[in-house]
């Protein structure tokens, strides 16, 4: 289809698109037509699926160049933001990915190494001991938003499987619990350019790679700098949002929001 279109697998998720792109076109008194083509006389179906894996290889390939031209350089000289580039490309790629490049799993390792490296990293200048926040009383603000019930989910879910938490403004109300995005130098909080969640992540040194994701999620949703270019913890944030005005009391708003992490977390590939 070289001078004439494009074609897209018939996926639910493309036709549901295609529809929407044609609908918005005829609002503003365009012509559009979504066209489901049975197939081509020249180009079998596995040829075709042959082109696209062969384009997005292309795509991967140059990725894991970077990536590996980045992660040559030693920790000091090594930017973080232009591996945060690389993770954006690579999210943008995978979207178009239809039938699952052989060289996406490549680049993922390469990415998660990297990500163990920072992590580790992180985790070494502050060492915990064993049992210290295990069953614990866990405190943090009235109302929570989104890295306080993800970081909520955070600690039942890696570091304390039986934590009970507590809600107020004071650390003193509760001086046997462990502060989290409070505001003040106590427990853990944001540290940096980091959000709760992440400083959460690095301190425990929690290296499984769709807690990594969510971290970047959580971020870009709280902090709003766009950081990492992702841009699912909107929604997730009116809903918790929506939720808070229904005047629900803070244990269930907390534990809406854990659900709905939990969700989030069991969905990542």
């Amino acid at each position: 289809m070289r001078s004439s279109g494009h074609v897209l697998p018939n996926s639910e998720v493309n036709q549901e698109r295609m529809e929407w792109l044609a609908t918005t076109i005829r609002t503003y008194k365009g012509q559009a037509t979504v066209v489901q083509v049975q197939g081509f006389d020249n180009l079998p179906p596995e040829q075709l699926k042959r082109l696209f894996v062969e384009a997005r290889s292309g795509d991967y390939q140059k990725l894991l160049h970077e990536a590996k031209k980045i992660l040559a350089l030693s920790p000091l000289r090594r930017s973080s933001g232009r591996l945060n580039r690389v993770r954006r490309r690579f999210l943008e790629i995978q979207e178009i990915d239809f039938f699952g490049s052989p060289l996406r799993t490549k680049l993922e390792n390469v990415l998660a190494h990297a990500d163990e490296s920072e992590t580790a990293k992180s985790g070494s200048k502050e060492k915990r001991k064993s049992g210290t926040y295990v069953n614990r009383v866990w405190m943090t603000r009235p109302r929570p938003g989104i890295d306080r019930v993800s970081s909520a989910w955070l600690i039942r879910r890696f570091i304390d499987p039986k934590a009970r938490f507590v809600y107020g403004t004071e650390s003193a109300a509760h001086p046997d619990a462990i502060p989290f995005d409070m505001f003040g130098p106590q427990g853990f909080g944001h540290r940096g350019e980091d959000c709760t969640f992440e400083t959460l992540m690095k301190q425990f040194a929690i290296r499984d790679g769709k807690v990594k994701r969510i971290a970047q999620i959580i971020h870009d949703a709280d902090l709003g700098d766009d950081k990492f270019g992702r841009a699912e913890g909107l929604g997730l944030d009116k809903v918790l949002n929506g939720w808070a005005k229904q005047e629900l009391p803070d244990e269930e708003l907390l534990q809406r929001g854990m659900n709905l992490i939990e969700g989030l977390y069991e969905s990542l590939a």
